[in-house]
């Protein structure tokens, strides 16, 4: 069975290094002003780019860089002379969506390789062998695949590079195309200044309509019982009765903006406006080899050096394994619990019940079982490490030391500040030291919350 390539995200140059420190092959990287994310990006300053892709190199890695807006016509003008230092720098590739701009990358650099990021949707094997002979190398399948409709695309297509997201945020909207943001904040997603508009605190209030179809909030009504009841009956879209409450219109309210309410209404595959849960698709991995898929994507570009690397970890070890023949190691879905989450899902890639696909419990991230507390900066003679604090933490607490070389959990028996024995580490913003760290360089450190 042939290894796929591990493609980990890179914000910076820190979780870049991170990324290929844990087990990464490869790294994407946004591109200054065509990339979808705009913010939290060290790399839309050309020296810190070409630094990240001589880096790259340098390890016998790879660097993606992303060139995925879909650009208004204000944007197309300034196009080749944007690009020109990039491709100069000599990426790996540039993942790209908009067919006009890939156009113009193939006729004016026809040696640099294409990747079709998911923004173009592709779901089905015509369209990969439509963009095959475009020239495209890579095709970045969309999320609303299932397992055997991308082993389907593979036979049909078995000489192109395909390449499947395996591990977080879902975006709401049909692979990224979302104007929710733009209607709250005049911020587009598709320019790469996304709000995450679906992930905010929504309330809902029940409504009825009049006798012109428009909605107006229904007074005397328990929406949060009614949505017990509901949820007790409706089990989801393989042929269960509908709950009757589900055809109604219901109007929503986030929270930082009292009195606007949005009509809501909910089909037979859910709701569309609340938050997702994010992927989690490690059980997959060993699956999506044997189907031939070249390479295992995760999400997030805009996540601390921890998620990074910590996935990176789990994931570099699971596709190792498969490749082995070895059976699933189960201890990497508690690895990756730990991290901040809003539940989990396989997404399309298994046929699940619709409470699967969108999180009800909570809009807001949740680390269940391990908390980032800070990393390692120095490690003196005696092995006594500068710790970096990031969380607070506290001598007696079980810590996990995340580590490239592997990883170790122990009970911190001391810690000091400034020479002074203390007991608390507060939090984020001072350093600290603690002992028995020899070989631990650049490691990061989690407090076990639940050992």
């Amino acid at each position: 069975m042939k290894s796929p390539e591990l493609l980990l995200p890179a914000g910076g140059l820190e979780r870049m290094r991170a990324a290929f420190d844990y087990g990464a092959d490869a790294v994407y990287a946004g591109s200054p002003r065509y990339s979808l994310r705009a913010r939290n990006n060290e790399f839309a300053k050309l020296p810190v780019l070409e630094q990240g892709i001589s880096e790259a190199h340098a390890r016998g890695k790879k660097f993606f860089l992303t060139v995925n807006t879909l650009p208004h016509n204000s944007k197309l003008k300034t196009f080749i002379a944007d690009m020109e230092p990039l491709i100069a720098m000599r990426p790996d590739a540039l993942i790209m969506a908009d067919p006009g701009l890939i156009m113009q990358v193939r006729e004016k650099w026809p040696e640099m390789p294409i990747h079709l990021s998911v923004q173009a949707n592709t779901t089905n094997y015509w369209g990969v062998q439509f963009w095959q002979k475009i020239g495209v190398e890579r095709i970045i399948l969309s999320r609303e695949l299932s397992m055997e409709e991308i082993a389907e695309i593979r036979q049909e297509c078995p000489d192109i590079e395909l390449e499947v997201f395996v591990h977080g945020a879902l975006c709401i909207a049909y692979s990224g195309r979302c104007l929710l943001s733009g209607y709250f904040n005049h911020r587009d997603p598709n320019q790469g200044t996304c709000t995450n508009a679906c992930r905010w605190d929504y309330k809902v209030h029940a409504a009825e309509t009049d006798e012109m179809g428009d909605s107006k909030l229904l007074q005397g009504f328990d929406f949060n019982r009614a949505q017990e009841e509901a949820n007790a009956a409706f089990e989801g879209i393989n042929g269960q009765q509908r709950h009757p409450l589900a055809d109604k219109v219901f109007l929503i309210e986030e929270a930082n903006r009292p009195g606007s309410l949005l009509p809501i209404m909910e089909d037979e595959h859910g709701t569309y406006i609340m938050n997702s849960k994010d992927l989690r698709a490690i059980e997959q991995v060993a699956k999506l080899a044997e189907i031939g898929v070249d390479s295992l994507k995760v999400e997030g570009r805009t996540k601390s050096v921890y998620y990074v690397a910590r996935v990176a970890q789990a994931y570099r070890k699971a596709i190792d394994d498969a490749v082995a023949g070895k059976p699933f190691d189960y201890s990497l879905l508690a690895e990756l619990e730990g991290l901040a989450n809003r539940g989990y899902t396989s997404g399309f890639l298994e046929r699940h019940q619709t409470q699967d696909y969108q999180n009800y419990l909570s809009g807001h991230s949740l680390a269940k079982q391990s908390q980032f507390v800070g990393q390692v900066i120095d490690i003196d003679e005696e092995g006594w490490a500068t710790v970096d604090v990031k969380n607070r933490f506290a001598v007696g607490d079980t810590i996990e030391i995340i580590h490239p070389q592997g990883n170790q959990t122990l009970v911190l028996e001391a810690m000091t500040r400034k020479g002074k024995t203390i007991d608390v580490a507060p939090g984020n913003g001072i350093q600290v030291k603690i002992p028995h760290m020899e070989g631990k360089d650049n490691a990061l450190i989690a407090r076990v919350v639940k050992p």
